[in-house]
C-alpha cells in the first residue's frame, strides 16, 4: 500500500429499517474512497437518506470477478472501499466472497462492520430453538436439484434458515412439506424490520397450504425445526421402500432418496437398498421407486 490507509470494509446494511443504521456504518461509509454497490441505484437512496456523497462503483454477480481485481487494485494504491449489499452483510448470499479472497491473497486489510441480519431475526422471531442452527441460503432453482438438497437435509437436527424469493416460496414450502413431512414445525418471516413484517408461525403442510392460496409478498426467510431426536417411525421395509419412491417421485435421485431415508430411519443404508429391491420384485413400489435401486450394484453396508 502507498500510505497505509487502503482496507476493505465489509458493511452490513439495514435489511429494511433505516434506522437500524448504526454510527459506525454511517461512518465507515463518509470515510470511504468508494462504496461498491450490489446495486448503486439501491445503496444511493440509503447514501441519500443519510446525506452521504460518496462516490459509489457497481459490484454484482454479473461483474464480481473482474471488478474484485480493479477494487483490489484500488486498495492496494491506498484507498479505503467500502462494500455493502442490497440488505444485510455482503458476502452471505450476496457478492463479496470474491472480493475478500482478492484482498486476503494480497494481504490487504479486510474489516466488517457488523449490521442486522434476516438470518438471526427471523431465528430468533421464529419460537424455533436457536442454539443450534445451519444456514442454508437459497435452495436450487429446478425441482429435481431442489428435492435432492432437501432429501439430504432431512434429517439434519438443527434448526435452519433458507431465503427464499416470494415467488418460488409456495413451490419450496411443498418440496419442504413432501421431504421434512407436513407436520414438521417452521416459520415463514417477511418483509423483516419494514412496515408490514409478517411472521407466521406453523407446520409445513400449513404454510404449504397458506402460500398456494396467497402467495406471500416481500423478501421471504423460512425457518425450519430440525429433524426429531430418535428414529422414525416408518422403518418397516415397506415403508422404508415407499418413502423412497415417494422422494424418486418428487425428483430425487435414487441414490440421494436412500441415503435420505437411511438418515431418517436411522437403519443403515443397505436395509434400505434392500427394502427397495424386494418391493420391486413383489411389485410393490409406488411411483416410479424402481430406480432408486441403483445403489452402485448392491448393497453396501454403509
Amino acid at each position: 500500500m502507498v500510505d497505509g490507509t487502503g482496507a476493505l470494509v465489509v458493511c452490513g446494511t439495514p435489511i429494511g429499517n433505516l434506522d437500524d443504521a448504526s454510527p459506525r456504518l454511517l461512518r465507515a461509509l463518509r470515510e470511504a474512497d468508494v462504496v461498491a454497490c450490489e446495486d448503486t441505484r439501491h445503496s444511493r437512496r440509503l447514501l441519500d437518506h443519510f446525506g452521504i456523497r460518496a462516490k459509489t462503483v457497481s459490484y454484482h454477480e454479473f461483474n464480481e470477478r473482474e471488478r474484485a481485481r480493479e477494487l483490489a487494485d484500488r486498495i492496494e494504491a491506498g484507498e479505503r472501499v467500502a462494500l455493502v449489499s442490497d440488505a444485510g452483510m455482503p458476502g452471505v448470499s450476496d457478492p463479496g466472497y470474491q472480493l475478500v479472497q482478492a484482498c486476503l491473497a494480497r494481504g490487504l486489510p479486510v474489516e466488517a462492520v457488523p449490521g442486522p441480519s434476516a438470518v438471526i431475526t427471523a431465528l430468533v422471531l421464529s419460537g424455533l430453538p436457536t442454539d443450534r442452527f445451519s444456514f442454508e441460503g437459497f435452495l436450487p432453482r429446478k425441482a429435481g436439484a431442489r428435492a435432492r438438497r432437501l432429501a439430504e437435509l432431512a434429517a439434519e437436527p438443527r434448526t435452519m434458515v433458507f431465503f427464499e424469493s416470494p415467488h418460488r416460496v409456495a413451490a419450496t414450502l411443498a418440496a419442504m412439506a413432501e421431504a421434512f413431512g407436513p407436520e414438521r414445525k417452521a416459520a415463514l418471516a417477511r418483509e423483516l424490520t419494514k412496515l408490514h413484517e409478517e411472521v407466521v408461525r406453523e407446520p409445513l403442510g400449513e404454510l404449504r397450504d397458506r402460500a398456494a392460496a396467497d402467495k406471500p409478498r416481500g423478501e421471504v426467510t423460512l425457518v425450519v425445526a430440525g429433524a426429531p431426536e430418535g428414529p422414525a417411525p416408518a422403518s418397516a421395509p415397506a415403508d422404508l421402500a415407499a418413502r423412497v419412491a415417494d422422494l424418486v417421485a418428487a425428483g430425487t435421485d435414487g441414490k440421494a432418496a436412500i441415503v435420505a431415508v437411511a438418515r431418517e430411519a436411522a437403519v443403515p443404508r443397505r436395509a434400505v437398498y434392500q427394502a427397495v429391491v424386494d418391493a420391486r420384485r413383489e411389485g410393490g413400489v409406488r411411483g416410479g421407486g424402481g430406480s432408486a435401486g441403483d445403489e452402485g450394484g448392491g448393497p453396501t453396508g454403509r
